[in-house]
């Protein structure tokens, strides 16, 4: 009840957590704007969201590799409903699981993508959210926490997430702004891309995405400054980061098969 008729942005809606978001949305009775690079898979997707019971649907397909388009998407939610209640940053650049090669282009596009591309889309939808008293939330995970290998310029750009959201949070409290920001924090979920792309190589079992896209909502309409999903993993291998770094460090790299990593 506190999302029936709230007017919602997803990004990377196309598939995966995204396209589990916008169905719960859906459920929920939210106007919906979505957004990924497929328009065929985004048409499905809304016209499954208006079965479900969308108060509206609609999309923008585009590539976030085109620095105009955060401006474009954030126009049409303000053309379509003449403002925004909740911003969730879903999208990324895929990049290669395995050892780094040393392709600086590469870091840079995924920067683009997934990092300052979410920054843009945070400024052009700031005026609507401050209107509104709205809440972004960014989807990260815990390479945006914790080193991992294999993932250097993906997690660099995750850590990017993490130190500009935490430090714009502050100041949105310093002036008065009453504008959320909850950091989801995500381990292992069985997106057939997190499958496809790392399920030789690591011993754990994914998360639901289908639960874990529930969550992500419950934590932004109930405006939580962090996620941490699964919990108990998450919130466990943060506490050991804390008191005891190299003991994380050596049970991250227990939990690869590195014989299945080929250069």
């Amino acid at each position: 009840e506190m999302l029936r008729g709230k007017r919602v942005i997803v990004t990377g809606a196309s598939s995966g957590i995204g396209e589990q978001m916008a169905y719960h949305l859906a459920r929920m009775e939210t106007h919906l704007l979505l957004t990924a690079r497929t328009e065929a898979k985004l048409q499905k997707v809304v016209e499954r969201c208006l079965e479900l019971g969308a108060a509206s649907a609609g999309y923008v397909s585009g590539s976030m590799e085109d620095t105009t388009f955060p401006d474009v998407v954030v126009k049409e939610a303000e053309n379509t409903w003449g403002g925004l209640d909740m911003l969730i940053l879903n999208h990324i650049a895929y990049s290669y699981f395995n050892y780094f090669d040393g392709d600086v282009g590469h870091v840079r596009k995924l920067l683009e993508i997934n990092f300052l591309s979410y920054v843009a889309m945070t400024v052009s939808a700031l005026p609507m959210l401050k209107e509104s008293n709205g809440s972004i939330v960014v989807i990260s995970s815990m390479a945006g926490e914790i080193g991992t290998p294999f993932t250097a310029p993906y997690t660099a750009t995750k850590f990017a997430l993490e130190g500009f959201f935490s430090s714009l949070r502050h100041e949105f409290i310093m002036e008065k702004v009453n504008v959320s920001i909850t950091l989801c924090v995500l381990g292992y979920i069985d997106t057939e891309n997190a499958v496809r792309a790392v399920s030789h190589a690591v011993r754990d079992k994914p998360a639901p995405k289908e639960e874990c896209a529930l969550e992500i909502i419950k934590s932004g309409v109930l405006r939580q400054r962090e996620l941490h999903y699964p919990p108990w993993l998450v919130g466990n291998l943060l506490l050991l980061q804390a008191i005891a770094p190299d003991f994380l460090d050596s049970l991250i790299r227990g939990n690869y098969k590195v014989e299945n990593i080929k250069r």
